[in-house]
């Protein structure tokens, strides 16, 4: 059946991009260097420093290989400067201990690579994802050519949680959904992290498909990219939330500062081992009984069930409008919606806008 393009008439907050931060570093046994604040002024040509460390001997072991064999490189092949957290004195930023420590997962961010300043970490992970095992991490301070949806880059902010992973997946009719499965993982762990230590919940939502709502006000975002080889899809997810920056939008200490006098504040380690922690365990199930199983969980968590859109649809030379009311989502992962006439349809991106809702494209379903 023909597609036919549709516009949709929906207010809804701005998009606002979102980013991390930066500090030093001196490495034992050399003469030592420092990364600092004046950092992010540096001529994105400069070297970029890759620090490695695993959660056990066998991760340590790949991160030593990783270094001796100075494998890992950057798509445009500037240079790298590779580390081990081992030979690092002094590190004020990134606290990769406490990151460690607070993890507890079998697979997911136990070899971890840490940078002060990137360009993008997810061209680390996508560019050298068959020398990483599966679930390896990078995480940047600072970031200068972030990646978000559409090719739109993102200059990244200080204070912000920025990081990128590898997972390999074999069934390509559900890649579609591992977004959905991260997204869902990244509001729970928040949740998790607010229970453990007796603050307030921040009840942050879903907004489909990709972007992460705080009191109406976005404060993250996920991407993930694939590339099929060798019978298996090799997929790269990113993740940015707002932390502890309250530009250019807000954060997540922000928001806790105004419902609590608790001076606690969020910690980017925290909320990463805790992601990960959530996220190991939905991608088995998601993987084992499919997404159905956390259908009814990321329902409560997104902003759209039983959203009424007015569809604009192009007929010739005629525009004809329809009112569509969300119902979910379909196998495939686009949004399921039901006109007046009870016919079910389903929404996709047309791939052009930032928002999502501000362009689609309706196809009736049988």
């Amino acid at each position: 059946m023909p597609f036919t393009t549709t516009h949709l008439r929906l207010i809804s907050p701005l998009i606002h991009p979102y980013s991390p931060s930066i500090r030093s570093l001196v490495s034992a046994n050399t003469k030592p260097f420092r990364l600092s604040a004046s950092s992010a002024a540096m001529d994105s040509n400069s070297s970029c420093v890759l620090v490695l460390s695993g959660k056990s001997l066998a991760e340590n072991e790949i991160a030593e290989s990783l270094k001796s064999n100075s494998t890992l490189k950057l798509p445009d092949n500037s240079e790298v400067s590779i580390h081990l957290q081992s030979e690092i004195v002094k590190q004020e930023s990134f606290d990769v201990e406490s990151f460690m420590n607070s993890l507890a997962t079998n697979r997911f961010g136990r070899l971890l690579i840490w940078s002060p300043r990137l360009p993008s970490t997810h061209d680390v992970v996508s560019h050298n994802f068959c020398e990483l095992p599966v679930g390896a991490v990078c995480v940047a301070d600072v970031q200068f050519k972030g990646r978000g949806r559409s090719k739109n880059a993102w200059e990244s902010p200080k204070g912000c949680l920025m990081f990128s992973f590898t997972i390999q997946m074999e069934d390509g009719r559900v890649v579609p959904l591992l977004q959905y499965v991260a997204s869902l993982a990244l509001t729970e762990a928040i949740k998790d992290v607010c229970s453990r230590d007796g603050l307030p919940c921040l009840d942050i939502k879903i907004k489909w498909p990709n972007d992460l709502y705080l009191n109406g006000i976005k404060v993250g975002g996920i991407l993930c990219t694939s590339t099929y080889r060798t019978k298996k899809f090799n997929v790269s997810i990113g993740i940015g939330l707002n932390v502890n920056n309250e530009e250019p939008t807000t954060c997540l200490n922000a928001v806790l500062r105004k419902l609590s006098d608790s001076t606690y504040q969020f910690q980017r380690e925290d909320v990463i081992a805790a992601f990960f922690n959530k996220f190991e365990t939905f991608y088995d199930t998601f993987i084992n009984q499919g997404f159905q199983t956390l259908e009814e969980l990321y329902y409560k968590t997104w902003l759209h069930s039983g959203q009424r859109v007015i569809v604009q649809q192009k007929n010739e030379d005629q525009v004809v409008e329809n009112v569509v009311t969300i119902q979910g989502l379909t196998s495939s992962g686009y949004l399921l919606a039901m006109g007046d006439d009870n016919q079910m349809c389903e929404l996709h991106p047309d791939g052009n806008s930032l928002d999502f809702f501000k362009g689609l494209i309706r196809r009736k379903l049988q």
